[in-house]
């Protein structure tokens, strides 16, 4: 009886852990910060508008409110190339469009921390993927650029660290090309594979994945 009473309550202890996620609202003119202290963020939902009068309505004169079917197309997506498979991600409202002028936004994020193998490679350096015989490279996210002036700062003059909205919007795919479904992969972290995002900036490549 003892013995069937903790194999449920592990059951139960891991649909837990699986099914935790986060919700973040941000105000259009502030940082929203995603994080993870154990494993990598994961994108579930994101909205970018307004669908009620109260979500941050402090000080807004009542014009900025009354527009509640604002929403912008393709929200996850965006987000999600930027965010997914890194431990911290911050972004603001300048990734999106504009859906609705003269409407005051929000972004609203749900997101989940995903076990993963973590992965940073330094601009001219490589990234190497592996998994254990039998098992296969699955993608979680891939970001080319530079988002913070901590990673690969190391003998990098302020000039080459201080441009933190750099991106390349296609990681994800060149990684997952090259790396999908292979037990070993090799991913230099330069231009010649990745686009240039912004001439005279250090960058890096960051990288989730999971062996399957």
């Amino acid at each position: 009886m003892l013995r069937s009473l903790l194999r449920s309550a592990l059951v139960l202890a891991a649909v837990c852990c699986l099914t935790y996620s986060e919700s973040v609202i941000t105000c259009e003119d502030r940082m929203q910060r995603l994080s993870c202290d154990q494993g990598v963020v994961s994108v579930l939902t994101v909205a970018y508008g307004r669908t009620d009068r109260q979500t941050c309505s402090e000080g807004r004169p009542q014009g900025q409110l009354d527009n509640t079917a604002c929403s912008q197309g393709g929200a996850l997506e965006t987000l999600a190339n930027r965010c997914n498979g890194r431990r911290i991600c911050e972004v603001d409202k300048t990734i999106f469009s504009d859906p609705c002028p003269g409407t005051y936004k929000y972004i609203q994020t749900t997101y989940t921390c995903l076990p993963a193998n973590h992965v940073v490679a330094c601009e001219l350096s490589k990234a190497e993927l592996s998994c254990e015989r039998g098992q296969k490279i699955a993608l979680i996210g891939a970001f080319y650029g530079r988002a913070d002036q901590t990673t690969c700062i190391y003998g990098r003059p302020y000039r080459q660290v201080n441009q933190i909205d750099c991106f390349t919007p296609t990681a994800n795919l060149v990684v997952a090309e090259r790396c999908n479904g292979k037990n070993r992969c090799s991913v230099y972290a330069v231009n010649a594979v990745f686009q240039e995002p912004c001439s005279g900036t250090s960058k890096y490549l960051e990288l989730a994945y999971t062996c399957e």
